[in-house]
């Protein structure tokens, strides 16, 4: 099972709100997911972006894969991301 850190949809109809999940990759985009780490809303200028950078660091230290759109949330929140 490949796990892939990449954002889930949430919230109501042209109001997304997104979360930052631990997924098996195979599942669709708002399908299972195995652990939420962190929030995304892109409606709200300042810290719209709530990480648990522990838990994502365990994610990535188990060989976790990240989404393009994760990573430079990630970079921005200064959690190093390799590759």
């Amino acid at each position: 099972m490949a796990v892939v850190l990449r954002l889930r949809r949430v919230g109501a109809k042209k109001l997304a709100i997104y979360r930052i999940v631990a997924t098996d990759s195979r599942s669709p985009r708002e399908g299972r997911f195995l652990e939420t780490l962190g929030t995304y809303n892109p409606g709200i200028a300042e810290d719209n972006v709530k990480i648990d950078k522990e838990k994502v660091e365990l994610w990535l230290n188990r060989g976790a894969q990240v989404s393009d759109t994760v990573r430079s949330l990630l970079k921005k929140q200064g959690v190093r991301v390799s590759h």
